[in-house]
């Protein structure tokens, strides 16, 4: 790519990345546990609708809970074993769903994969995108949106774009780092299957130049593809759709609007590679890599997890904690969430698990607004977070609308940057679920 190529969105910020703890850690894999609590709602859209029942043998691959719409994704087992309980259990939000629990036979065995498509490059687009619903797969970068959904734009629609997500901007995380060092022939892979599958061939993957090692060898991999490689300026939040669709292309993604109406489609380097396995190696999506870090965790690190592991149990496989952290995150420290109680198990989009200590945990107060303007300026949305925050504290959410709540995409730029330590992010959050349940209640 030439460098003119290369722009610069407005606003974000620059945290120190906090990387260094594992982003020479190659990627291990847990051993096979006792029992997976497996979480049924592990998508955006239609939550999965669950097909076993106690008692039940189920093997490694195996769907238990089927997807419930379009916009649903299908669940599989990630190892063979018995039914013991349904359950509910917390998920990375707080709120109690229903989860399958499953003790391990501890044989780990196949049921039916399914049959590897040897020569993806001639087959039909229709059947690819077929497998990669059957198999399972969402946007693991933390969205955890059905991925065949994305694949399937609206009649009418011009998608000449694809652009696949590496640029793993969040602070302390280094999955997504690891999986383009360590695997990169499915990246580039990948970003072909899915190119045939959407009929483009001008294909990017964006990565920050804090990994200029994975730039340089994604390069060598891409050459004769046709594939191109954006490095781009380290600032939070890169990754986030809109601003990356910038950076690498120049297009402008409407307020409201969605990346198909500027010709783009964008992936998550992991789902890129677990669409190799579904379709190459005919693997539903069971586990998936994940960073586990922060100054009080013995041996942090990038491990590959079943879905269904306990927080706790992955945090005991890298040697337990040095003491006892303030703050437990799944995610990043930007837009994950703080967990409440380690029961909670891993998801497909389970990106990081962050344990944060007492003095990384600062706890401020809330102070007024002192109209610096700082959150204005780091707003990668253009919106106003201040006057969005006091109208909020009004219970103004009529105000908040009328002033584009719902571009924001909760980054945490603004709070970040607040000299008050305002809960601006939260407030556009509590902004956005207030006026969704009024609408909903107006449908009523």
């Amino acid at each position: 790519m030439k460098r003119k190529e290369f722009l610069f969105f407005q606003g974000g910020i620059h945290p120190n990345d906090c990387k260094d703890r594992t982003r020479l850690e190659s990627i291990q894999v847990a051993p096979l546990l006792d029992k997976y609590t497996v979480i049924v709602g592990q998508n955006i859209g239609a939550p999965s609708k669950c097909i076993v029942k106690l008692g039940d043998d189920v093997k490694k691959g195996q769907i238990i809970a089927e997807a419930a719409g379009f916009v649903s994704a299908q669940l599989h087992s990630p190892t063979s074993g018995t039914v013991k309980r349904i359950v509910t259990c917390p998920n990375a939000m707080g709120a109690f769903v229903p989860a399958i629990e499953i003790v391990a036979d501890g044989n780990d065995e196949w049921g039916s994969p399914f049959e590897p498509i040897d020569d993806w490059k001639t087959a039909a687009p229709a059947e690819l995108k077929q497998r990669v619903a059957d198999a399972g797969i969402v946007g693991m970068g933390g969205a955890a949106f059905p991925t065949h959904v994305k694949l399937s734009p609206p009649e009418g629609a011009k998608i000449d774009t694809l652009i696949i997500n590496g640029a793993e901007c969040e602070p302390y995380l280094t999955a997504d780092h690891r999986i383009m060092l360590e695997t990169p022939e499915k990246v580039i892979e990948g970003a072909a299957i899915l190119g045939r599958i959407l009929g483009v061939s001008k294909i990017f993957i964006g990565i920050e130049n804090n990994k200029k090692n994975a730039i340089k060898l994604l390069r060598f991999k891409a050459l004769g593809t046709g594939i191109k490689i954006g490095g781009l300026q380290v600032q939070y939040p890169q990754g986030a759709e809109k601003q990356l669709i910038y950076s690498l292309t120049g297009r402008k993604v409407p307020v409201g609007g969605l990346p198909l109406e500027v010709g783009c489609v964008m992936q998550n380097v992991a789902s890129t590679v677990a669409i190799v396995d579904a379709v190459v190696h005919g693997r539903p999506l069971i586990e998936r890599i994940t960073t586990v870090t922060g100054k009080s965790v013995v041996n942090p690190g990038n491990w590959r997890f079943k879905i269904g592991t306990p927080v706790a149990k992955a945090i005991e496989l890298c040697g337990g904690v040095s003491e006892a952290p303030r703050k437990v995150i799944l995610g990043g420290p930007m837009m994950g969430f703080a967990q409440k109680t380690l029961d909670v198990t891993l998801t497909k989009n389970s990106s990081g698990i962050l344990l944060l200590s007492e003095k990384e945990t600062e706890q401020y107060g809330s102070d007024p607004c002192i109209h610096c303007g700082r959150c204005v300026r780091t707003c990668p949305m253009n919106l106003l977070p201040s006057s969005i925050s006091l109208a909020v504290e009004s219970e103004r959410f009529d105000v908040a609308e009328k002033q584009h709540v719902a571009a924001c995409i909760e980054c945490g730029a603004c709070s970040y940057a607040c000299p008050a330590h305002r809960p601006l992010t939260q407030h556009c959050r509590r902004a956005k679920t207030a006026l969704a349940a009024q609408k909903k209640a107006l449908l009523k």
